[in-house]
């Protein structure tokens, strides 16, 4: 078999990782390479194609099935590559559904982001693949205008917040979530912000606070798409410097995110439409400038 650009480094000094190889697969299937319906080469072939193991080929392949890419799984042949999910249907946890959404939404030559949220933390996550195919030369939009709402450092937050309200348990939440904004906040603005001087890249990324806790997530792509979620409330454990808290927090992870995409029909239509007004109707009034310090 010939040694490609992408099975180079397997055949040298370093072997590829399981999730290096799905995410080759996963570009494979993304870019056509690997059509929907069509089977994959037996474990034995990739195995032998990217010179690992075939245990690391199975770990890839089970990566893919987890993120619904693969069907009929199973022992006897090897599986075929799954229809792609329209969209508008099949809800999937938010960071699953958000990854390929914002990826295609980077293929755009000028990528409009917005997002409502409690912390910066999945978007910050799910942006990672299409950042990473910029470096790579697979995408190249011209620009990229980013806007972020958060909640303000100055509220009291309706989660997460201790079960005993108490002022002494009260600080250390409040302080460690301010944190986590901040840091995620910062970090997605410099993966952002550096495709200027790499790529030369017309890169904007704002910031504004909410006077309130959001208790559900959106994202608008490109004003084609709006993907919304609720929080889900849970009640758990938290090591502190004091102890241990009990906790009413948001599992944003776990949350399903719905497709409402313009293409779709009147109905998805109109709902991308209403989450735009209501997103720069927050944007130009009660919201306020954030620094994330």
């Amino acid at each position: 078999m010939a040694v490609t650009q992408e099975n180079a480094a397997a055949n040298g000094r370093r072997r590829l990782s399981p999730q290096e190889i799905a995410d080759i697969l996963r570009d494979r299937i993304r870019t056509g390479g690997l059509r929907t319906g069509e089977r994959l080469p037996t474990q034995a072939e990739l195995a032998s194609e990217f010179g690992v193991e075939r245990g690391t080929v199975r770990q890839a392949l089970r990566s893919l099935q987890a993120d619904g890419l693969l069907s009929n799984v199973s022992k006897g042949s090897p599986p075929r590559i799954a229809p792609r999910t329209p969209a508008g249907t099949g809800p999937q946890p938010t960071p699953v559904g958000l990854a390929p959404r914002l990826t295609e939404a980077f293929a755009a030559p000028h990528v409009r982001i917005d997002a409502a949220c409690l912390t910066a933390e999945t978007l910050m996550l799910a942006l990672g693949e299409p950042v990473r195919l910029i470096h790579e030369g697979s995408l190249r939009p011209r620009s990229v205008d980013v806007r972020i709402l958060l909640p303000s450092r100055d509220i009291d937050l309706a989660f997460p917040v201790p079960v005993d309200r108490g002022e002494e348990n009260h600080a250390p939440v409040h302080r460690r979530w301010l944190a986590q904004r901040n840091a995620q906040g910062q970090v997605l603005q410099h993966n952002l912000v550096s495709l200027r001087s790499s790529h030369g890249i017309d890169v904007r990324v704002s910031f504004r606070a909410l006077p309130f806790t959001p208790p559900v997530k959106l994202y608008l792509l490109n004003d084609a798409e709006a993907l919304f979620a609720y929080y889900r409330l849970t009640r758990r454990e938290e090591e502190t410097d004091g102890g241990t808290l009990e906790l009413y927090d948001a599992l944003g992870p776990t949350s399903l995110l719905f497709s409402f995409a313009r293409a779709a029909g009147e109905r998805d239509a109109a709902f991308v439409d209403e989450s735009r007004k209501w997103f720069d109707a927050l944007w130009d009034t009660i919201t306020t400038d954030l620094t994330l310090a």
